[in-house]
């Protein structure tokens, strides 16, 4: 399908998923009691993908919504932040978010090892195609993002083939544990209860925002909808303008800098476009979330789940069993650490769910997994997922290291 044909598909699963979500039917009501309809935003998408329906190596539809509708949604969502209730979130959020990062770092050379002592072959290699040096850019991805990796794949020097499979285990694995989470977050309420866990920090935080919201709501002129718009892909535009002097301008002259990843356009443009909207929830502009600023944010984040459902293929992991397997157990240690972290600080299964995807998925999906929960606790996984940026290339470097000694 072309990019146009496939995204008026999107669009109508995602049209059905909410209709029925809405729905007033016994059925569907029973239905959505076990099923999350953000996750049907997400895995319905990706069986257009498995079955050959679309190419998600070729469409251009997720450069363009990560890089445009996301940082618009970003300043959206932020429009009505409040600093103040942001801060009752305390430093648990920050705890879980380094558990996340070590656990990440951590479970790596603890998979090497498990998987070497039953299947030396799978871990092993020589050279360049030895796995260890793969999984070490699947470490920076995962702690940071995008350009951690490829600050690793530079250092550590991995095969052409070889870093070809992890990208397919990043993608099988990370996406598989994005709807996991996406499942949970349908079912919060019952995993506090089983962690003993107290979620009225972050339930004050919902309330607080929404009261506000009610203060201001009004029925949305067109007038109200194009500013909203133009206050959106503005600020938008902004921060592309902005990053593509910052980040190349960095990439010359401070090499310091590029080892956190600062010369990424991506963190720039999203941590610009997050900056500006909170700049903004200091004026006027703020009266538009009452005009329905962050449903608005939240159409745009909707598309971008199923986007991001479209690059899943169930499947792929028959091209790559081996490799797919280390992942898997590697993501193991990283949800039991954080599991057994979180039961020991009795913290919320919200900052299990964000700090995990904060590292695991980077600003791109950690603001989805916050709203999955509430729209307006997107902001918070948008600031977590900046922190993993800055560690990402170092703790994922410490991984690498760890998992060359654990190899056979």
């Amino acid at each position: 399908m072309s990019d146009p044909i496939t995204l008026g598909a999107l669009f109508l699963i995602l049209a059905a998923v909410l209709t029925t979500a809405d729905s007033a039917l016994p059925f569907w009501q029973k239905f959505y009691q076990y099923v999350p309809a953000t996750l049907l935003c997400y895995f319905v998408p990706s069986l257009l993908n498995t079955f050959g329906l679309v190419d998600a190596d070729n469409t251009e539809l997720y450069p363009v919504v990560s890089r445009v509708l996301l940082p618009a949604s970003l300043v959206l969502f932020t429009l009505s932040v409040d600093f103040k209730a942001f801060r009752r979130l305390g430093r648990k959020s920050i705890l879980m978010f380094a558990a996340s990062a070590i656990s990440i770092m951590l479970g790596g050379p603890l998979a090497v090892w498990v998987i070497a002592q039953v299947a030396p072959e799978l871990v092993g290699g020589q050279g360049p195609d030895s796995v260890w040096r793969g999984l070490a850019t699947l470490a920076g991805t995962w702690i940071g993002g995008g350009a951690n990796q490829t600050a690793l794949k530079e250092v550590f020097l991995p095969s052409s083939n070889l870093f070809s499979a992890i990208v397919t285990v990043d993608v099988f694995v990370s996406n598989l544990w994005l709807g996991a989470l996406l499942y949970g977050a349908g079912h919060s309420a019952a995993i506090d209860r089983w962690l003993g866990a107290d979620a009225s920090a972050v339930e004050e935080v919902k309330q607080r925002i929404q009261n506000q919201v009610n203060a201001i709501r009004r029925i949305p002129s067109a007038t109200d909808l194009v500013v909203i718009l133009a206050v959106g892909f503005g600020a938008t535009a902004v921060a592309h303008a902005l990053a593509d002097q910052i980040a190349p301008y960095i990439d010359r002259n401070s090499p310091l800098l590029s080892q956190f990843s600062l010369n990424a356009p991506f963190f720039w443009i999203v941590g610009l476009a997050t900056a500006i909207g909170i700049g903004l929830s200091f004026t006027k502009a703020r009266n538009l979330e009452g005009a329905g600023a962050s449903k608005v944010a939240t159409v745009f984040l909707y598309l971008m789940i199923a986007t991001i459902g479209l690059k899943m293929n169930i499947l792929a992991i028959a091209d790559h069993p081996g490799l797919i397997l280390v992942g898997v157990v590697w993501m193991l240690f990283h949800v039991l650490l954080m599991i057994g972290f979180i039961r020991l600080i009795r913290a919320p299964y919200f900052f299990l769910a964000v700090g995990s995807q904060a590292c695991i998925g980077g600003p791109a999906t950690a603001p989805i997994i916050a709203a999955a929960f509430h729209p307006v606790l997107a902001p918070v996984g948008v600031l977590m997922a900046i922190l993993g940026y800055a560690v990402g290339t170092y703790m994922g470097y410490v991984c690498g290291i760890l998992m060359q000694l654990a190899s056979p």
